[in-house]
Parts: structure tokens; C-alpha cells; sequence
């Protein structure tokens, strides 16, 4: 599915960045004009600082690839991780390293140069990628939730309402309204003018800070479409999983079985959703005057490079299915080093023995008792 949806994706992507309107000769008319590179200003121009900058988000992007291609690998590997919650946790996993991978490198490469510029070009296909993946996980994390709502508040009926079509489903209505909503707002930024200045005081591209050194009468619509679209994929998403949640902690409070660990799980989810739709909200919805520089650029990293780090941990490596799937791998990995083969295929079979045989992860109490 990710697949798929780059190849869809690059041909669209590369039709409208082809667009007359991209090219700085074309678009000179009368006092409009456009550069063909911004200044992106960052953090603090001090070099010691940048450097601490660039050793910190170094530390984050590496934590951040790691954790996410484990859950991935895991996912993969396992069959005892085959259910539903683990195929939309495989994907998110995926999204978060596309997701992060769209600014971070550039932010590591800017921190120790003098130049912090960036293509037109450039620009416009950072932001059509940056709000692809983030308009996709918005989508995917309400299907995430809705998975955990069924699985605890209506088990009997979860294999059914969950099915394998339902799941690829709900992961391609993810992938396609972050495509097309990204793809509508990079094309109205495609067509916008910029005369004066083409200092962005941000650490990336974002349409926000883009609309503000924008001359160009399409301004307003622009930022109307970008706050309109922003409202309808990420508050629903937002409320969507809001309410799921607060369905899961009545059904918990309710049984009282479990109460305190799953009340925890709860928090801490809902922890890391509102990290990440509360800082892009304030960010696209709130007006930019009324907010300082700075504190923009600390929310851009609260949602477009902690919340990828923090997502494997809460979602997955802090999953009890998880820790047993990590454990059961570091053994068969111990094993075939010293004996090869015989040793790893009896590892197999003890580990097989104390797990209690076969086990569908569907059906089984135990994963529809996990948050």
C-alpha cells in the first residue's frame, strides 16, 4: 500500500511542479515576481549552539528511524502479530520515518551551514510531502483508535467489524486524503507571488510562514483553503479519536478488571495524540501575529519530530505483545550464532511450548485487552 502510493503520488507531484507557474522568468508581471531560493532562519546563529542543535536532532532522527523500522520489522516477521492494531501500527511506523525524513535532514544539514536556503522547487515539494504523510497520520490515528474501541468495547463482534477489508480500507482512505489535501494546497502555493523578502523565519517550509512574505492576491484564498482543510482532516480525525477514547476509559471504568493499566495506556495515548494535533492546530489555525517566532518553531518540532519518536514507544514498544515479540526474536538471535540451524529450530519449538502453542491474535483475550 505505501508502495502504491508513492508511484501515485511522484507523477502528480511532478505534473504540477512542471507548472508554468514554477518557473521564475514566467512569473514576472508588472512589481510580481518570485524568488528562486528562501532563506530559512532557524534557531540561534551562534556556532556552538547549532552544533548542540545539531547533535540533539541527530540523536532524535536516529532514535526516531530505529524505533519505527523495529515496529516495522517486527510486525513483518511475526505472525503473532498479524492482527489489525499491529497492521495500522506497521503503517504508522512507516509514516513516521517518511514523515520525519521530509525535515529533519534538512534541518541537520542547515544547523552547521551559513546558508539555510532552499529551491522554490524545493519548498513547494517539502510542503506537499510534509502534509501528505501528516494529513495521513491525522486519518490513520482515528482508525487506530476506532480499532481499540471496537476490540474493548464490543469483542464479541470485533473480528467481523474489523475485517481484513476494513483494515486496508480505512489505510487507504489515510493515504488518500492526505494526498489530495496536500496536493490542492502545494498547488495554490505553486501559483503564488513573492516580492521583497524571502527570509522565512521557520526551521521549514510551512504555508503559514510562506503566506506571509507573499504578495500575491490569492493570499487570502490560500489561507483559507489551508486553514479549511486543516479543520476538516485534522479536528475530525482529532474529535474522532478524542471520542473513541473517552467510549474505551468509560468501558474500562466500568468493568473495573485491569483498571489502572488501562486507564495509563489511555492517558498516554491521548497524551501523544493532543502533542500532535494541538501543536499543528495552533500552528495552521491560530493567526501568526499573534504568536511569537520562536514559539512556532518549538511547536513545529513538537509535531514534526518528537511526536514520530515518541510513537513507537507509546504505541508499541511499551505493548506487552511487543516487549514478548522482542524477546522471543533476541533468543532465536543468541541461538543461531553458537549452533546454527538444529539450535535455532529447537529454540523454535520451546519458545513455541511456552507460548501455548498456536495463537490467534483475533480472537485472544489477551490482544483485545492491549491498548
Amino acid at each position: 500500500m505505501a508502495e502504491l502510493s508513492f508511484h501515485l503520488l511522484l507523477p502528480v507531484l511532478y505534473l504540477f511542479l512542471l507548472s508554468p507557474q514554477m518557473n521564475p522568468e514566467s512569473m514576472q508581471g508588472g512589481n510580481l515576481s518570485s524568488p528562486t531560493s528562501f532563506l530559512l532562519l532557524g534557531f540561534s546563529t551562534a556556532y556552538k549552539a547549532q552544533v548542540s542543535l545539531c547533535m540533539g536532532f541527530s540523536l532524535i532522527y536516529l532514535v526516531t528511524v530505529l524505533g519505527n523500522l523495529l515496529v516495522m520489522t517486527l510486525v513483518w516477521l511475526d505472525t503473532h502479530l498479524q492482527s489489525p492494531m499491529y497492521y495500522f501500527l506497521g503503517h504508522l511506523s512507516f509514516l513516521d520515518i517518511c514523515y520525519s525524513s521530509v525535515t529533519l535532514p534538512k534541518i541537520l544539514r542547515d544547523s552547521l551551514s551559513p546558508q539555510k536556503t532552499i529551491s522554490l522547487v524545493g519548498c513547494i515539494t517539502q510542503i506537499y510531502f510534509f502534509l501528505c504523510f501528516g494529513g495521513c497520520e491525522c486519518v490513520l490515528l482515528a482508525a487506530m483508535a476506532y480499532d481499540r474501541y471496537l476490540a474493548i468495547c464490543h469483542p464479541l463482534h470485533y473480528t467481523a467489524l474489523m475485517s481484513k477489508k476494513i483494515c486496508h480500507c480505512l489505510v487507504a482512505v489515510s493515504w488518500l486524503s492526505g494526498s489530495f489535501s496536500s496536493l490542492i494546497q502545494a498547488l495554490l502555493t505553486a501559483h503564488l507571488h513573492f516580492c521583497g523578502s524571502n527570509v522565512i523565519n521557520h526551521l521549514f517550509c510551512e504555508i503559514p510562514f510562506l503566506l506571509e512574505v507573499s504578495c500575491s492576491p490569492n493570499a487570502l484564498l490560500n489561507k483559507a483553503v489551508s486553514y479549511a482543510l486543516a479543520a476538516t482532516v485534522a479536528m475530525v480525525s482529532f474529535l474522532l479519536t478524542l471520542a473513541s477514547y473517552v467510549h474505551i476509559l468509560r468501558a474500562v471504568l466500568q468493568k473495573g478488571a485491569g483498571r489502572q493499566k488501562a486507564f495509563a495506556t489511555c492517558t498516554s495515548h491521548l497524551a501523544v495524540v493532543s502533542l500532535f494535533f494541538g501543536a499543528g492546530a495552533v500552528t495552521y489555525l491560530v493567526p501568526q501575529s499573534s504568536s511569537s517566532k520562536e514559539i512556532d518553531k518549538v511547536l513545529a518540532l513538537m509535531y514534526a519530530i518528537v511526536t514520530p519518536m515518541l510513537n513507537p514507544i507509546i504505541y508499541s514498544l511499551r505493548n506487552s505483545e511487543f516487549q514478548w515479540a522482542i524477546r522471543k526474536a533476541l533468543c532465536r538471535g543468541i541461538t543461531e550464532i553458537p549452533t546454527g540451524r538444529t539450535t535455532s529450530a529447537l529454540t523454535t519449538l520451546q519458545v513455541t511450548q511456552h507460548d501455548g502453542g498456536s495463537w490467534d491474535p483475533q480472537t485472544s483475550n489477551r490482544q483485545k485487552g492491549e491498548l
